[in-house]
């Protein structure tokens, strides 16, 4: 089951099988993060609201979930910022190889959100509409707020 800004969906994953290793992996839709239960653009819009500066209690209240929940993906999140920033500032760059420099925020948090939103923005400019944490969740193969050491997919 995956909360949904819309209500709860049931979300039933396919698997595959990986030719290089030979095993299984779960294939989740654009929508949702590795292990998390709450869709990606509900945690994106606790982080846009955290960057605002709102408190993580009072972006549980706004969203009805529980405090934990959000001061989790919070947490990790701006454990994971530099790296966040990073990743998602290569691949602005991929898809748009003129792009200037990307400004930075007024926070390391801020500037995490930056980055993805230029490269959400490069996306669009190449290929089309799409939701901005739908391709979060795509750019980082639903690692966005995972607690591996390398949770992003290169940058191809």
């Amino acid at each position: 089951m995956l909360r949904c800004a819309a209500g709860d969906r049931w979300l039933r994953p396919r698997r595959a099988r990986c030719r290089g290793c030979g095993g299984t992996h779960v294939l989740l839709p654009d929508i949702a993060l590795l292990r998390r239960r709450d869709e990606v653009a509900v945690i994106g819009a606790a982080i846009e609201a955290k960057v605002r500066g709102v408190g993580h209690r009072a972006i549980a209240g706004r969203l009805g979930l529980p405090k934990d929940t959000v001061r989790g993906w919070l947490r990790r999140f701006a454990a994971d910022s530099e790296a966040i920033r990073a990743h998602f500032t290569r691949w602005a760059f991929a898809l748009d190889a003129e792009l200037g420099a990307v400004r930075p925020a007024a926070s390391v948090l801020g500037d995490a959100l930056e980055a993805i939103a230029v490269a959400a923005r490069a996306w669009v400019l190449r290929f089309g509409r799409r939701p901005v944490w739908s391709l979060v969740s795509v750019f980082s193969g639903g690692g966005l707020l995972c607690n591996t050491s390398c949770p992003f997919p290169p940058v191809r």
